[in-house]
């Protein structure tokens, strides 16, 4: 084999190591339920931003809503059957195990769904037996819907027609600091202790 193409093949066996390298520190950091923001190239988070949309009493609110606690926000919508209503019970657990500290912490629910999810939907949703008391619940048009689940990053899609369609939608759950920032994401399925350590470690940094 010439000594040039000895080389490109020794280059790209050594990529294709580092990628694998690096996807497994990606997995082992997100079992450990404390991945890292995602950065850019100015060293800000790149999740987060500015949104305009409407909580479930009809009022207008923005991102300065997460200003002065620490926020859990989430995107879902209300005819989901399974992941929603399991996180937003997990989210609930969690804050009882962060103890006096659940005071600093608020649930907030991003709907993907404003089609069915108008304010009162989300207001009858969130207030049913079961599911957590103070839950922020947050729809709006669906280009509001859509400029904040982009400046979060989450993932949603409609699927079928009609009535009885359903949304593909991201699971994850992000965790803002009190100035609004994003601090770190936590997988739905963590569990409320391992969530709250996480939690609790991110706040001890500020």
């Amino acid at each position: 084999m010439p000594r040039r193409s000895i080389l490109l093949f020794a280059g790209a066996v050594i990529a294709f190591a580092t990628a694998i390298a690096i996807s497994t520190i990606v997995v082992v950091t997100q079992r450990d339920g404390a991945p890292d923001a995602i950065v850019g190239s100015t060293g800000e988070a790149t999740i987060g931003g500015p949104f305009q949309l409407v909580n479930q009493e009809g009022q207008a609110v923005d991102q300065t809503m997460l200003d002065g606690k620490w926020s859990l926000v989430f995107f879902g919508f209300t005819w989901c059957p399974d992941f929603c209503p399991t996180t937003l019970t997990m989210l609930e657990a969690t804050k009882r195990q962060l103890g006096e500290r659940a005071k600093d912490v608020q649930i907030v629910f991003v709907s993907v769904d404003p089609e069915r999810d108008t304010p009162q939907a989300l207001k009858d949703y969130l207030s049913s037996d079961g599911f957590p008391q103070g839950v922020i619940g947050l729809t709006g048009t669906p280009e509001q819907v859509k400029a904040a689940a982009d400046a979060y990053r989450a993932y949603y899609q409609k699927v079928g027609e009609g009535e009885g369609y359903t949304m593909n939608h991201s699971l994850t759950v992000y965790l803002m600091g009190p100035d609004g920032r994003f601090r770190t994401a936590l997988a739905h399925d963590l569990g409320p202790q391992r969530a709250a350590q996480a939690i609790e470690r991110t706040m001890a940094r500020g």
